[in-house]
Order: structure tokens, then C-alpha cells, then sequence
């Protein structure tokens, strides 16, 4: 029964791609019609001639199938172009099915298994792994370049989260922005062999040239590198404000103690962290730092180490679900887990713009599925915030002047 189904679809399949050709082949003559007149029926003011056939190919499914495509041509201008042949052989049919294949975890080798197959005599064009391969490639470049010449001048962004997502020897940094309406946006990417500072700064160059305001205070959230913070401040000075991640350095303090040290130490830091006074939360991580000196030395530096920029979104007086969502990079790693989902089948990275093209595309993937930041609905407190701290800064510059 089912290989009696199986032969009924493929008929069924079979004798839609004939009717369809059928369809096309009558539309490119009555283009020609429109061109050149009746057939066979003389006219002496006619502007074009036909010119016969020639083979070509339209996409269907994900792939090309061959078709006779009817000539025009101009007696003065040469050939002509069919609308409906054009209107066919656009390739961005093509282009999307193979972006959702590759997607959806399809190797290059294996794209041709994954269409229909063609009533024959016909035969599939453009599935090969090497076509598959050279169209990913043209179309991952041009993602890659949107990615990184697309203006952000018109962006209202008072949130910028930055992390590198690790390939073998490289490092990627990718920043996302969250703009006043709590949308997010891949702003760029930058490639190294490590998070240096020069890096960053090359990151956050690039972003200022492509419209980032830069005399405006904005809250700059990252995982807690110093390299990070180092080419952050030197770029924005007094109105970067940085959120150091409070998961980062709870993760960081629990390395450096016993196991039996680890629910409570960590217990205590959420407790700090989860109260709505900043100076309160300072002094209570201050005496956890003080108990912890004598025995575990390492932990009690690690703690202190950034100690007031985990409560910089506390400080700022943000409360609830966005104070939960911004005092952390969880919406940027979710981000890098869609990336590492997306190149989880490639095996071997041959070079920097390779890992940039692939990210590149799990970019374009998953911008679909963003979502607005959680508790975005309080992201005015946010802006009032910053915006009391651009103006203190500026205060503050006028005085020193």
C-alpha cells in the first residue's frame, strides 16, 4: 500500500511539473505574440522577429529544470527579454530553499535527496554538492556583507550586549542591540584570535562609523572580560555605564571554592543581587568577600574584582523582569547557541571569512525568530535613567571646562 502511494504522489508530482511547464511554455509565446506578432501573418511594421528556441532552465522545488525558451528579436536592439521567462528564472526561489535546507541541518552532499523527484525525462540542475556549495557561498558573502555595511544611524539603541562565540583557534564578537522599544538587532561582527581589546575596539569603531551615537550614556552588558571592558571604556568613556554579568561572576567565585561551599556562596550572591537597594547589595557582597578572605583568598578576589559593575542596572533603579533580563548576557548567549546550533555540521573551518559567512547566515536564520526583550515594557525607566546620566556627564564637562 505504500509503495502504491509512494507511485500516486510521484505521479501526482509528476504531472503538476508538466502541466506547469506546459503553462510557462503558452505564457512565453504569448509574450512573444505581444513582441512579434502573430505567427505566419504577415506585417510589415512589425519591430521584432522571432528567432527560434534555445534551452534554459526555471526553478522549481529548490532546483532548476531544464525548458525550451522561446527568441525574440529586436531588428534594431538585438534580443528581447520574455517577461514571464524572467519572472521564472528568478533565482530567489532557489536561493531561499537553500538557505532553509542548510538551515535545517541539510549537508551540501545531501541537498539533491531532500526534492522531489522530476518526471523523467527531466533532470534536476543546480543540486550538485559543488552548486549548492557555490550558491551558499555567494549568498552567505552577501548576508555578511548587509551584516557589516548597514547603517544603525536610525537605530535608538540605550542597550548593547557584546560576546564571542568560540571556533576552534578563532574568536567571533557579535554585538546586539536593543533598541528603546526593547527590539533587538545584530549591529556587526568582528573576527580574532582572541577577545583583545584592539579587537573590540576595531568592533566598536566600525559600529560608531556605521551612525552609533556616541554622546549619548548607554548601558553596555558583557560576560565580565576585561578586554571588553578595557576598549568599552576608552571609546565611551564616563557614559558607558557596564553591566557585568551577575551569572559570570557567580560561576567565577564558585571555581574557586569546595563543592560544600557552592549552594551557599552562590545563595548569598543571588540574595545581594536580588534586592532592590544597590548600596545595600554592595555591603552585603563586601562582608561575603570579608568571610571568605581568610580561607579562600581567590574567591574573595574574584568577588571583589568588578564588584559594582554586577549592580549597575540595580544602581540604575530598574526593577523586575527587565532589571532580571539586562543584568545578565542570557539574551546574547541564546543568540551564540542558535549560531552553534546552525554550523553544528561543518567540520572543518578553513578560514576567518568562512566562520564570518556561516555566522553570517545563522544570523539572517534567527533574526526571524527574535523575540522582543523580556520586560521591555519598563524600558522608559531605563531610558530616564540614562538620559539623567548623559546629562550629569555633561554637567560635570561644563564644570571641568
Amino acid at each position: 500500500m505504500q509503495g502504491v502511494l509512494r507511485d500516486v504522489q510521484q505521479a501526482f508530482y509528476g504531472l503538476c511539473v508538466n502541466a506547469g511547464k506546459q503553462v510557462l511554455a503558452a505564457m512565453m509565446e504569448a509574450d512573444r505574440v505581444a513582441l512579434c506578432g502573430a505567427k505566419n501573418v504577415p506585417d510589415a511594421g512589425r519591430k521584432a522577429v522571432r528567432g527560434g528556441t534555445t534551452r534554459s532552465s526555471v526553478v522549481l522545488g529548490g532546483q532548476r529544470i531544464a525548458v525550451s525558451k522561446p527568441r525574440a528579436r529586436s531588428l534594431a536592439d538585438g534580443e528581447l527579454e520574455l517577461p514571464t521567462f524572467a519572472w521564472a528564472t528568478n533565482t530567489d526561489p532557489l536561493d531561499m530553499a537553500t538557505m532553509a535546507s542548510l538551515a535545517a541541518g541539510v549537508s551540501t552532499r545531501r541537498y539533491a535527496g531532500t526534492l522531489d523527484k522530476l518526471p523523467e525525462p527531466d533532470e534536476p540542475l543546480s543540486v550538485s554538492k559543488s552548486s549548492v556549495s557555490r550558491r551558499w557561498v555567494a549568498l552567505s558573502q552577501a548576508q555578511l556583507h548587509e551584516w557589516l555595511s548597514a547603517s544603525i544611524k536610525e537605530l535608538d539603541l540605550p542597550v548593547v550586549m557584546i560576546d564571542g562565540i568560540h571556533f576552534r583557534d578563532r574568536v567571533i564578537l557579535v554585538a546586539l542591540g536593543i533598541d528603546a522599544k526593547g527590539n533587538k538587532h545584530v549591529l556587526g561582527l568582528r573576527e580574532g584570535s582572541t577577545e583583545a581589546s584592539r579587537v573590540v575596539r576595531s568592533l566598536l569603531s566600525d559600529l560608531v562609523d556605521r551612525g552609533l551615537d556616541a554622546d549619548r550614556a548607554r548601558l553596555w552588558v558583557i560576560d565580565g572580560g576585561k578586554a571588553l571592558r578595557k576598549a568599552i571604556v576608552e571609546c565611551f568613556g564616563a557614559l558607558a555605564l557596564i553591566q557585568r554579568c551577575q551569572e559570570h561572576k557567580r560561576r567565577n567565585v564558585i571555581e574557586h571554592l569546595p563543592p560544600e561551599l557552592h549552594a551557599s556562596v552562590g545563595r548569598a550572591m543571588r540574595d545581594a543581587w536580588n534586592g532592590a537597594n544597590s548600596e545595600l547589595a554592595k555591603k552585603q557582597l563586601q562582608r561575603l568577600a570579608a568571610s571568605l578572605n581568610a580561607k579562600h583568598p581567590g574567591a574573595a578576589a574574584s568577588l571583589r574584582e568588578g564588584l559594582e559593575e554586577t549592580l549597575t542596572v540595580q544602581a540604575l533603579g530598574i526593577t523586575g523582569a527587565l532589571y532580571r533580563t539586562l543584568r545578565t548576557t542570557n539574551p546574547i548567549e541564546n543568540l551564540n547557541g542558535s549560531i552553534a546550533h546552525f554550523t553544528r555540521n561543518v567540520k572543518r573551518w578553513k578560514d576567518g571569512q568562512m566562520t564570518l559567512r556561516w555566522i553570517a547566515g545563522a544570523l539572517s536564520d534567527a533574526k526571524g525568530r527574535f523575540r522582543k526583550l523580556r520586560g521591555h515594557r519598563d524600558m522608559k525607566a531605563l531610558l530616564a535613567a540614562l538620559k539623567a546620566k548623559s546629562a550629569s556627564v555633561a554637567e560635570a564637562g561644563r564644570k571641568a571646562a
